[in-house]
């Protein structure tokens, strides 16, 4: 593949960091996109001898202010080295515009297998499944037990209360973002905000966390690397157990999953044993957990809207498995209402 085929990145300039590294590679290299391709751009590289790293990049076209920051999740994930969370080791992070003019980071190539698509989530057997289920939360209480002190993370965000953050920071995103009127949405955060529970905690927060990120272990089904740490912030941890809820479709929610409603297959645990492992490994507050997986809904939705919209601005930015729609918009919205009247919030 020449550089000219390689859609933001330049091959010949990229192997010439490579080399200041100090990487050992056989030249010359090749560049594929992995991955969604929805935020930042991921590249398998390989060399002519087999060995093969990671690269990313931040999307194409127009950005927002503080998103995609692929310097940020560099510094995360170099501060994570030597911890409980299984991440992929930082190799390099270069902004010199003789190589680039956007931040690459360039990452050690973790093996094992990414479900990220219908066809391998149906070809996993209902044990492996079940196995890689119930390691989600199980990562999950190890990103919160990440002592924020002794990994020099303590001022990676504000200490102010997240949920409040949270509200604020993606109301402006969708205000910057949205491509119409959705008066359900806007009355679903006129109540999360008046719903807010106290936070008790201040801990790292992965801020998107589900199935798609992660790696997991060919044998076990473990997880083996949780990846895209671009959103990840100081909060309340049970922010991330929301999201993972959040993307978790149970049978008959089909559509929130969009492309992706994995959850649903004979063999993945439901909600309730994801919440169950969660709580017993870190007992932490059920009650709050619901608040969580509301807000974690309409966060998804939020998101979407911005992906929708990246889409329409820069057509390159859309994947091969599509872009968010507004129906699916739509149901994740009338799915976080329906949970919160569940939960009286």
């Amino acid at each position: 593949m020449s550089s000219a085929d390689i859609v933001g990145v330049d091959a010949g300039a990229v192997s010439r960091w490579l080399e200041t590294l100090g990487v050992d590679f056989a030249g010359p290299l090749t560049f594929d996109r992995i991955g969604l391709g929805q935020s930042n751009l991921t590249y398998l590289v390989r060399d002519q001898d087999g060995r093969r790293w990671v690269l990313r990049r931040p999307p194409l076209g127009r950005l927002l202010a503080s998103a995609h920051d692929v310097a940020r999740e560099a510094r995360i994930l170099t501060a994570l080295e030597g911890t409980a969370v299984p991440t992929p080791r930082v190799l390099g992070l270069t902004a010199d515009p003789a190589v680039t003019d956007v931040p690459l980071l360039l990452m050690e190539f973790v093996d094992g297998q990414v479900v990220d698509t219908m066809p391998i989530a149906q070809s996993l057997t209902p044990e492996r499944r079940r196995a890689i289920g119930m390691s989600l939360p199980r990562t999950l209480a190890k990103i919160h037990a990440v002592d924020l002190e002794a990994t020099g993370l303590t001022g990676l965000a504000s200490h102010k209360p997240y949920a409040q953050r949270q509200l604020k920071r993606w109301t402006g995103q969708w205000e910057k973002s949205r491509t119409r009127e959705l008066p359900a949405l806007e009355d679903l955060t006129r109540r999360l905000v008046a719903a807010v529970p106290e936070q008790c905690e201040l801990t790292l927060v992965h801020g998107d966390f589900h199935l798609r990120n992660v790696i997991t272990s060919c044998d076990s089904g473990e997880v083996t690397a949780a990846l895209d740490w671009e959103l990840s912030t100081l909060g309340d941890p049970l922010a991330d157990m929301g999201s993972l809820l959040a993307y978790w479709p149970e049978p008959g929610e089909e559509e929130t999953g969009g492309d992706f409603a994995a959850s649903v297959l004979d063999g993945f645990p439901d909600r309730a044993e994801l919440a169950q492992v969660y709580l017993t490994e870190t007992d932490r507050d059920p009650a709050a957990l619901k608040f969580w997986h509301v807000l974690g809904l309409w966060k998804v939705a939020v998101i979407g809207e911005g992906v929708m919209r990246r889409a329409i601005d820069e057509p390159k930015n859309k994947s091969a498995t599509g872009t968010p729609t507004v129906e699916r918009i739509d149901a994740l919205v009338d799915n976080a209402c329906r949970i919160a009247d569940e939960a009286g919030i």
